[in-house]
């Protein structure tokens, strides 16, 4: 099945559905410049998952964070982690600190990698020293380390075993969500000594499927792995062309690996107060964007 017969199958199955669509799901092809009245927050303020927490109890803590709390100022204003951005290396570890301080820790326990859109884990454990390698996720069962995912639209995913004390935070954009990022993921935890049927798993802000256009050939190739996969894809306003639902894509996969899923069902790309998007910033032609950070750790005891 071409991607062109696909869109129109589409397009017939989902006619109401885009009749009732309300403008708030629209794509914006050109936003309004982004209006700064963030509090200056001594402190970052994180959103957590009810899931997260009710399994976790007492023995770990974890956070997404938004661009609350922060040095950071212009488009990078509030607190931008990305150590990739070409804002003031100075902000950004300030930053970096910060995120830390609120897991009670310091900077040098804040675990982060050089991401690249990989299905490719890496193990942290005691003798961390500070490396980046490259890799979009990361697992660990020592107490007092936090292990932090960067994203500006992809997706945030935070893992947890609390009876087994290990955890687990990836990096899933289309690519890592498609390579099997989230896989490898769980199987890097089972082998610390995690039970796949005590893993919970939730999807931080990230972009929706209502801000999420793509061409034809993007289409073609998910539905060449998996002609099923037509589901995750919608008619776009511009001709041609889908809009992708990587959030239902990313829970369904990690519900299919055989753990428990959610996702905040946040999106990342209106929200400029809260949330970096590096869809919003190219459309808006701005010359760079910041990241936002999501992380968790196991608590000393």
């Amino acid at each position: 099945m071409t991607a062109s017969h696909t869109l129109a199958n589409i397009g017939r199955k989902m006619t109401m559905l885009r009749r009732a669509r309300t403008g708030e799901n629209d794509v914006d092809p050109s936003p309004k410049d982004p209006e700064y009245h963030m509090t200056d927050a001594a402190s970052p303020a994180p959103i957590e998952s009810a899931l997260l927490n009710e399994a976790a109890g007492g023995t770990i803590r974890h956070g997404y964070f938004t661009r609350a709390g922060g040095v950071s100022e212009g488009i990078y204003r509030g607190l931008n982690v990305g150590l990739g951005s070409h804002d003031e290396r100075g902000n950004v570890e300030e930053n970096r600190r910060r995120v830390a301080a609120w897991f009670d820790l310091p900077v040098e326990r804040l675990a982060t990698v050089h991401q690249v859109h990989s299905p490719d884990v890496v193990t942290i454990g005691r003798h961390y020293n500070g490396d980046r390698p490259q890799a979009d996720a990361m697992v660990t069962a020592t107490p007092g380390i936090a292990l932090g995912v960067l994203a500006a639209d992809c997706g945030p995913i935070l893992f947890a075993d609390p009876q087994n004390r290990v955890i687990g935070a990836a990096h899933a954009g289309w690519k890592g969500a498609l390579t099997g990022v989230l896989e490898n993921t769980i199987d890097a935890m089972v082998v610390l000594g995690a039970d796949r049927n005590n893993i919970v798993a939730c999807l931080g802000p990230s972009i929706s499927q209502a801000n999420y256009e793509v061409g034809p050939e993007f289409v073609e190739r998910f539905l060449a792995y998996d002609p099923a996969y037509e589901r995750y894809f919608i008619p776009s306003p511009s001709a041609g062309h889908a809009m992708f639902d990587l959030q239902g894509l990313t829970v369904r996969r990690l519900k299919d690996a055989g753990v428990r899923a959610e996702s905040l069902g946040i999106c990342t790309y209106p929200d400029s107060e809260r949330f970096f998007s590096y869809r919003r910033t190219t459309h808006k032609k701005e010359p760079d964007y910041g990241r936002q950070i999501s992380a968790i750790s196991i608590r000393e005891t």
